[in-house]
């Protein structure tokens, strides 16, 4: 574990001065006043099921929530060890992932229910849509909320958006880890405590360090990152309580982009379904490509218990996030593929960004009359400057100097070529970079207000109400030219619900929400960018409709959903000219979608879903060349959305065989998913079957052993609408050795 124990820096004041009081603690207790505590928190376990959202802006449990909310809980990310929130989101029906915008590596990029939710990410509710891949290691449990609901968490969210609770301080002493091994020289540990001091005040500390290559791919992709989440509440069990947490992430990371497309000579283009080559095949140059990220979370949260139904709460954070990366890119535009060829493009850049939030909330119940509300009505502001960059390349026999390099005839300048089928990762790369830290700055600000109100008049019907009003404001500046472009809108959003419960386990609902989705939503850290052509456009429109039910059968250990809805999104940006943009395209999908989620038996858990969506471009605009020339009709009008698969479907079960054992299988299936608009670029169907073992030692100890992709099937995770694939990992093996006390 060399990556680890270079990385004892980061982490050794952290494990010496807090894991240590935390583990001699726990262990020098006495077993009898030890194992209430113990015994709680497993039967918190024992479900995939979870009842409550811990975002405060669901006023209402689930069941009574107008919408569709999958939570990946705790359990599951324990019994299925995914370790980075893309694997996790795959354990959802109807998530997809995408390739960064020009093909670039930018970070997590999932498309929920065919829209592009990579700005819609939160962290305990608070915005954090910064470009990263996310660590697994400091998260409690995901939730992911579908349909348009920009009313709940301010701009973006089409499609959904996904909220990551953090693991922080709280009452009762334990420790937890795990030591892993596998395939593919996967090496990771992980290590959990949290320290109850008595008085209301509790510290927690989460300590990571990981690395693996890519499964199935010889010389090639490679992955190495660390991580410290320590936290300390104070006041806990009174009414005045302050939780001090901090994040911290750094990755160094050797990238893959994947497999290119094939290509078409009579038409000059790209088509199709990556080229058939070898399995874990690799394109890039270790002496040159790599990806390196650090974040960092900050975070200081107030709570005052008013009375007893009325609670005001601060939440301050301080954000700042490094994405810099210079990889390969296997460009197949000038037909190279045909002659046994790849142009090895090289896509850079350097962001660091610094983001400053406050939100203020006040949440509680009251009544008017025979009426009862639980509500939530609070205030928000951020403040995000990003600076974007790249680097300049040159190397011999290359004219000039270039920031990326795009794409080039091998036969005629076969400076950056690699064979198709047999390419060499160890090459050396006689080239040089350049770094060019600044070459934008882009300011976002935002100030929201909002009210949620969840109305209860009598014990059958409930209607859930919200309202939200956002000034956003964003300018980018060129620093060498002192160009400056700017956009500026508010706008409100809405959403209602009606559920009715004709049973106490059981609810029917019919909702509809909007989103707002302006020109740099993202703040220049991600794929919305802010152009001369479109800065004065208005904000994207969407809206939601869904109908639903949802119902929780044997004593209220399984939840059974189905929801059948439509998203609309209206004046979407499109192109009229080389200078000219509108907001006039439209786009759809319908869906229908089932879930369940809980105990079958005292043994046996399950959580399972199935995802319908039918996507149609409705109104595309345009077609329109690099160099602005627009003409109709669009080949894209009537076509399948990007990265939108009609079916997919997952499953995860367990069952306790004997009291020392449990086997868990699973499988996640997905239909062809389309790269591009025009639908002529794909990735085929697939379906990928796991399976685990865990065999418990004794009460604190057991031995879990995960198989990924038993079948070693061949298949893309996501696909990038011009030039290349991108190949998910070939079969593997986990071995980890977990603790509890």
């Amino acid at each position: 574990m060399s990556f680890i124990k270079s990385r004892k820096k980061i982490v050794s004041t952290a494990i010496a001065s807090s894991l240590s009081v935390i583990a001699t603690s726990a262990i020098a207790q006495d077993e009898i006043a030890k194992l209430p505590t113990i015994k709680a928190q497993a039967t918190a376990e024992q479900s995939l099921k979870v009842d409550e959202s811990a975002n405060q802006k669901f006023v209402a449990p689930l069941l009574d929530t107008p919408k569709s909310i999958s939570v990946i809980s705790k359990k599951l990310i324990e019994d299925t060890q995914v370790t980075t929130l893309a694997d996790a989101l795959r354990t959802v029906p109807g998530i997809t992932l995408g390739a960064g915008e020009g093909g670039n590596p930018n970070g997590d990029r999932p498309f929920i229910r065919g829209y592009n939710s990579e700005s819609s990410m939160y962290v305990d509710g608070v915005r954090n849509s910064t470009s990263q891949n996310r660590e697994m290691f400091a998260v409690e449990q995901v939730e992911v909320t579908k349909g348009s609901a920009s009313s709940l968490g301010g701009a973006g969210s089409v499609g959904g958006s996904v909220n990551m609770i953090s693991k922080v301080a709280k009452k009762g002493d334990y420790l937890e880890g795990s030591v892993a091994g596998g395939t593919d020289n996967y090496q990771r540990i992980t290590l959990d405590g949290n320290k109850d001091f008595g008085n209301g005040i509790a510290a927690r500390v989460a300590v990571m360090g990981h690395h693996n290559e890519k499964a199935g791919q010889d010389d090639g992709a490679e992955y190495k990152r660390a991580g410290i989440a320590p936290s300390i509440t104070f006041g806990l069990d009174t009414p005045t309580r302050a939780t001090l947490s901090y994040y911290y992430l750094k990755s160094d990371d050797t990238p893959d982009s994947g497999v290119p497309y094939n290509y078409d000579a009579s038409k000059k283009a790209t088509f199709g379904k990556p080229v058939d080559v070898k399995q874990g095949i690799y394109y890039g140059l270790h002496d040159r490509d790599f990806q390196k990220q650090e974040n960092q979370i900050g975070t200081i949260k107030l709570e005052h218990d008013l009375n007893e139904n009325l609670t005001i709460t601060n939440t301050a954070v301080y954000n700042k996030s490094t994405n810099d990366y210079l990889w390969t890119q296997p460009d197949d535009s000038k037909g190279n593929v045909l002659n046994d060829k790849v142009w090895r493009r090289i896509n850079s850049r350097i962001t660091d960004t610094n983001i400053f939030t406050d939100q203020l909330a006040l949440t509680g119940k009251f009544n008017t009359g025979e009426i009862k509300h639980k509500f939530n009505v609070g205030a928000e502001y951020s403040d995000q400057k990003s600076d974007k960059g790249n680097y300049t390349i040159t190397y011999p026999g290359y004219t000039g100097t270039t920031t990326g390099g795009f794409n080039s005839d091998c036969k005629i300048n076969d400076a950056w070529c690699t064979s198709l089928t047999n390419p060499n990762s160890k090459e050396e790369w006689l080239g040089s970079a350049n770094a060019n830290r600044k070459t934008t700055t882009t300011t976002t600000k935002v100030t929201s207000v909002y009210l949620l109100d969840n109305i209860e008049f009598n014990p059958q019907w409930l209607l859930d109400l919200g309202v939200r009003w956002d000034k956003f404001d964003t300018e980018q500046v060129t620093n060498a030219t002192g160009l400056k472009l700017e956009n500026n809108k508010d706008f409100f959003t809405y959403q209602a619900g009606l559920t009715f419960k004709p049973m106490k386990n059981g609810s029917l609902y019919a909702s509809y929400a909007t989103s707002a989705n302006p020109v740099g939503v993202d703040g220049g850290d991600g794929s919305e960018a802010i152009g001369q052509a479109y800065m004065d456009l208005k904000p994207e429109e969407a809206r939601t409709y869904e109908l639903g039910t949802k119902w929780d059968f044997l004593d209220e250990r399984l939840n059974l959903t189905v929801a059948v809805f439509r998203t609309e999104k209206q004046n979407t940006r499109i192109q009229l000219d080389a200078g000219t943009y509108t907001n006039g395209g439209e786009s759809k999908v319908d869906g229908v979608e089932f879930t369940a989620t809980g105990k079958l038996t005292d043994k046996w858990d399950i959580t399972a879903g199935y995802s319908y969506l039918d996507s149609e471009m409705t109104n595309p605009g345009p077609s329109c060349t690099r160099a602005g020339v627009c003409t109709l009709p669009n080949p894209a009008k009537g076509k399948q959305l990007p990265n939108v698969p009609k079916n997919s479907a997952t499953l995860w079960t367990t069952y306790q065989v004997l009291p020392q054992l449990t086997l868990g299988a699973g499988a996640l299936a997905m239909d062809k998913v389309y790269g591009d608009a025009a639908n002529t670029k794909f990735v085929p169907g697939y379906v990928r079957y796991d399976a685990m073992a865990r065999y418990n030692v004794n009460k604190n100890v057991d031995l879990q052993l995960n198989l990924n992709n038993l079948s070693d099937q061949r298949y893309f995770t996501k696909a990038y609408a011009s030039h290349y694939a991108t190949e998910a990992e070939g079969r593997n093996a986990v071995l980890s050795i977990n603790f509890k006390y």
